[in-house]
């Protein structure tokens, strides 16, 4: 994996994204065909984890990919409130739990795992190749529009909603536009991963609600994840100061 990383970043960050992807799908639908826990797809994602944080740090590049602490006040960040709000919005309705133990914890242990394997992936791997390769300015969009779009994988497994889906897709691109101006601008992804994993592992209690309110909620998450973003554009200064 080191030549591979040493011979083309956007080409590493595209391996992970494929077996990303094609592992989820797989163990997935054999969990789905089998009447089982994702207990199979939560292991991959462990050792995927694993894997990924044993290579960052082996070669020295755990600040390159933010896993490390922001330069700037959390007051650059608004206190990173409106990450909480984003964190909350699968309790706005109330909460209810439906499955026993052991699968919750399958459940929450894999949703940690997803936070922080894409954010490492598109944010980290796929944004750092493409900013090297194209730009910030298109390595900001590819970046947004992937990990957006990545998610129609959900499509692929059986008994997928296609509302929800699309929803999801719309919403997590532009959370996707904000995680990106977190790292790039806040030279961090700690917040990033942390969000991300609290907001999945969440939707374990998320109350079905109707379509209409889905929708509601898709657009206040959208319309809050890109005024953020376009906070911390101007908030973020471009001197480094002294963490708090």
């Amino acid at each position: 994996m080191k030549s591979l990383y040493n011979k083309s970043q956007l080409w590493f960050s595209i391996t992970f994204i494929i077996i990303y992807i094609v592992g989820t799908i797989i163990f997935d639908n054999i969990a789905l065909i089998l009447n089982l826990p994702n207990f199979l797809t939560m292991l991959f994602y462990i050792a995927l984890c694993v894997f990924l944080l044993v290579f960052i740090f082996k070669n020295k590049l755990n600040i390159n990919y933010g896993l490390c602490s922001s330069p700037y006040k959390s007051k650059h960040f608004l206190f990173f409130i409106p990450l909480f709000v984003l964190i909350s919005v699968n309790l706005w309705f109330g909460a209810q739990i439906t499955t026993n133990f052991i699968d919750s914890l399958i459940f929450i242990v894999s949703m940690f795992c997803v936070g922080f394997l894409e954010e490492i992936i598109f944010r980290g791997f796929l944004f750092k190749a493409l900013e090297k390769d194209t730009g910030i300015k298109p390595a900001i969009i590819i970046s947004s529009l992937t990990f957006g779009f990545g998610h129609i994988i959900n499509l692929l497994t059986f008994n997928a909603d296609i509302l929800p889906t699309l929803l999801q897709i719309g919403y997590a691109t532009t959370t996707g536009f904000l995680f990106v101006i977190i790292f790039y601008k806040g030279k961090t992804l700690l917040p990033c991963i942390f969000t991300h994993s609290i907001f999945n592992a969440l939707s374990l209690f998320l109350i079905e609600v109707n379509k209409t309110v889905d929708i509601i909620t898709a657009v206040i998450i959208m319309v809050l994840t890109l005024t953020y973003a376009l906070i911390l554009i101007k908030t973020l200064p471009k001197e480094i100061e002294t963490n708090e």
